[in-house]
């Protein structure tokens, strides 16, 4: 479950992109804003949680990106992302969604919520990444309104994951 990102956003995160050896950067296709991690359920699940989803209120967020960083396991860097604000009412919405996904009978993911949006994916192999985050420490947009959140499938490729909206829901 995730908000897409408007047009004006995802130029400004590729313009970013590069200067990371073996990073598997993320094309305008793949970016997005998770809300919640789902995993893998079957159609009949999904279709529970389409149905808790159209139920969730919320108001259209001014979303900005702002800042960069990591995610690691054992200190070894396997993500770089984009931050994304304004923090609260991102991870109001989440708890949202995330609600909504655990009574349709999903097991979404529980890692805290830290709002960003994917630009890397790095093996061990990858080279340093220091450099880029120094450089783009600090990048930010202006703020861009999103109206909708919605709901994917995720099918993994050799060019990385390929998302398609299975239902968009309106936030008003």
């Amino acid at each position: 479950i995730a908000l897409p990102l408007p047009a004006p956003l995802v130029a400004q995160a590729l313009a970013i992109t590069g200067g990371v050896a073996g990073a598997r950067w993320q094309s305008a296709e793949q970016l997005h804003l998770t809300l919640t991690f789902i995993g893998e359920v079957d159609e009949a699940c999904a279709g529970r949680i389409d149905a808790e989803l159209h139920a969730v209120r919320h108001p259209a967020i001014d979303v900005a990106l702002a800042g960069v960083g990591h995610f690691a396991k054992r200190d070894i860097p396997h993500t770089l992302w984009l931050g994304a604000t304004p923090r609260t009412s991102l991870a109001d919405l989440a708890a949202k969604t995330t609600a909504a996904a655990r009574r349709a009978g999903a097991s979404p993911e529980t890692r805290a919520y830290v709002p960003h949006v994917t630009l890397a994916r790095l093996s061990r192999s990858s080279g340093p990444i220091d450099a880029f985050l120094a450089a783009h420490g600090a990048f930010a947009t202006g703020p861009v309104t999103v109206d909708r959140f919605c709901l994917y499938e995720s099918t993994l490729g050799q060019g990385g994951s390929a998302y398609s909206v299975l239902a968009d829901y309106r936030l008003r």
